[in-house]
């Protein structure tokens, strides 16, 4: 009796995939980044022969070692091995492998990074660059000026993901109100409040946006592009460049190190971590303890400032 034929590789990512976005309701960005690291798998097991529906754990241990000799990061590989154990758990529970493979790998050591955070003098610094470009004479240049620095208030006062400011519909700053409601991952909604500050950004923007016949796009931050609202890596780009001008290495910013900074500076202050990671729209309070070096050296000066025996 003839052997059935394998499943091809990509027919067994896609199957993996539209599970992800039907039963887990992935995002397009989170779908995009399975699809390239598992891509990145099959392409390599290819180039040793094997193949998807028939590696085992040598080879897929083979595979991470690779990674490592690419120079690949231990975090980016712990990434990549996720992406390949959720595959191997979905391929066994729904018959298409007889075992997991992937269930007894180990992933690699890695200690957890400090997030890089900007101190608020850095945000202010770059604040008032953003404003500066309002006075420009061109009407195009003070509207891109008006955009790039409505991108940058409202994502400091609400410490959005970059893909969650971008996508903001149009509505967001026609409504009075002191509330966004975003969409965050997996679809899950919440709520996150706007400082006076923002909202004004934000109806000044679109008066100019009004005023440049550009007020037809369903989207805050509209563009050309297939999405048809301002990409991440623009908003990215434009940063870096407006750091620059600001006297900081364009190396040390991007939207997630605002996000960062947000959060940080909240703690600083006194928020509660939970409140903070209610605010992120983290899933999971682990996620959001990547900042509690923040809160250790909050509790350190409280105790060496308020407690009756520290040192004078």
């Amino acid at each position: 009796m003839a052997r059935r034929p394998r499943p091809k590789n990509e027919s067994l990512i896609k199957l993996f995939l539209d599970m992800l976005a039907a039963e887990r309701g992935a995002s397009a960005n989170t779908l995009d980044a399975y699809r390239r690291d598992l891509a990145d798998f099959s392409a390599d097991l290819g180039k040793a022969g094997d193949s998807i529906a028939a590696a085992d754990s040598d080879a897929l241990r083979a595979h991470l070692g690779r990674l490592g000799k690419r120079g690949l990061a231990p975090a980016s590989v712990a990434r990549r091995l996720s992406a390949i154990r959720q595959l191997y758990r979905f391929l066994y529970s729904e018959g298409h492998r007889g075992d997991d493979p992937a269930a007894a790998i180990e992933g690699p050591k890695r200690g957890r990074s400090l997030p890089k955070v900007l101190s608020v003098k850095q945000v202010d610094d770059l604040l008032a660059q953003a404003r500066g470009g309002l006075q420009a004479e061109a009407k195009s240049e003070r509207l891109r000026a008006a955009r790039l620095n409505c991108l940058l208030e409202v994502l400091y006062a609400t410490g959005l993901r970059v893909s969650e400011l971008v996508a903001l519909p149009e509505a967001a700053a026609r409504r009075d109100q002191r509330m966004l409601v975003v969409r965050g991952k997996g679809g899950r909604e919440r709520m996150v409040p706007l400082n006076d500050q923002a909202r004004r950004t934000m109806t000044d923007y679109l008066a100019l946006r009004t005023e440049a016949k550009l007020d037809k796009s369903k989207w805050l931050f509209p563009s050309f592009g297939e999405s048809g609202h301002l990409s991440r890596q623009h908003f990215a780009r434009e940063l870096k460049a407006l750091a620059a001008g600001a006297g900081l290495k364009p190396a040390q910013v991007s939207p997630h190190v605002l996000r960062h900074a947000f959060a940080s500076h909240l703690l600083q202050n006194g928020a509660d971590l939970r409140v903070v990671q209610t605010l992120l729209g983290h899933a999971d309070i682990s996620t959001t303890q990547i900042y509690t070096h923040v809160l250790e050296e909050r509790l350190k000066s409280l105790v060496r400032d308020l407690h009756p025996l520290a040192e004078e």
